[in-house]
């Protein structure tokens, strides 16, 4: 049922991932200096090796984990493709990396953006490979921590749980582009000012970011219900289990 309720809204969104001559919240190929792009290749990889050990390891211990794993990955795939023209002639879009996040912690969600974000590059014509380390980190590491760690906290002061997805999964949204636009001002300091160049690129996207980080919240929250009710067993998070097995 859940497999069948990923495979049509793909279908249905098939018309708006198409891709189109845009920018994009992705960094696009060849727009990063090659220095930078070597240097977030060899940021992100130690997360990439973390996420595909607790990747194999959560396998082991939970049946149903493949298939959610899965569910979050058709998530993550449809909704990060959803290019939305910005204001300032480039794009927005969701990064659907909060669900994934709260239902198995940050580290299978750096792997999973490695593969969306290949997939997207390759087809798509949506962000690049020169540039996939810097799209993997600012999206993949810091958006799946930032959901995460937002989660964590809202669940440990007893925060209403619907609450707890939207904020995760909003924050993590905001904190890409944010980053994105951090990546850009390193690479193009404008007149070897940081700070400036870092307004100049974040209000490309701030216009359009925030409701879309709002929407992919309140979406996330529908999409994580209806998990929970699906599979009440399995839908716990990683981290809450781990917490379970060590009081016992």
């Amino acid at each position: 049922m859940v497999v069948k309720t990923v495979f049509l809204l793909t279908l249905l969104l098939i018309p708006v991932i198409l891709p189109v001559h845009a920018y994009a919240m992705h960094i696009m190929e060849g727009f990063l200096p090659l220095w930078w792009c070597l240097c977030w290749y060899a940021v992100v990889l130690p997360f990439v090796a973390l996420g595909v050990r607790m990747i194999k390891k959560q396998a082991q211990e939970n049946s149903s984990f493949k298939l959610l794993l899965g569910v979050s990955a058709g998530f993550l795939f449809v909704v990060s493709a959803m290019k939305i023209p910005s204001v300032a002639g480039s794009c927005s879009h969701p990064t659907g990396i909060g669900l994934g996040a709260i239902l198995f912690g940050p580290l299978p969600m750096v792997v999973l953006s490695l593969i969306v974000l290949v997939f997207q590059a390759l087809l798509l014509a949506h962000g690049g490979v020169s540039t996939l380390g810097a799209n993997v980190f600012s999206m993949g590491v810091i958006g799946a921590f930032v959901s995460f760690g937002i989660y964590a906290l809202m669940k440990k002061i007893k925060m209403p749980i619907q609450l707890s997805v939207f904020l995760a999964a909003a924050l993590g949204d905001l904190s890409t582009y944010m980053v994105t636009s951090l990546q850009l001002a390193l690479a193009y300091p404008t007149e070897n000012n940081y700070i400036t160049s870092f307004l100049k690129f974040l209000s490309v996207f701030a216009v359009t970011q925030l409701p879309l980080a709002a929407l992919e919240g309140i979406v996330t929250v529908f999409v994580f219900n209806y998990l929970r009710n699906f599979q009440k067993d399995n839908i716990i998070p990683t981290y809450t289990v781990q917490k379970e097995n060590n009081t016992r």
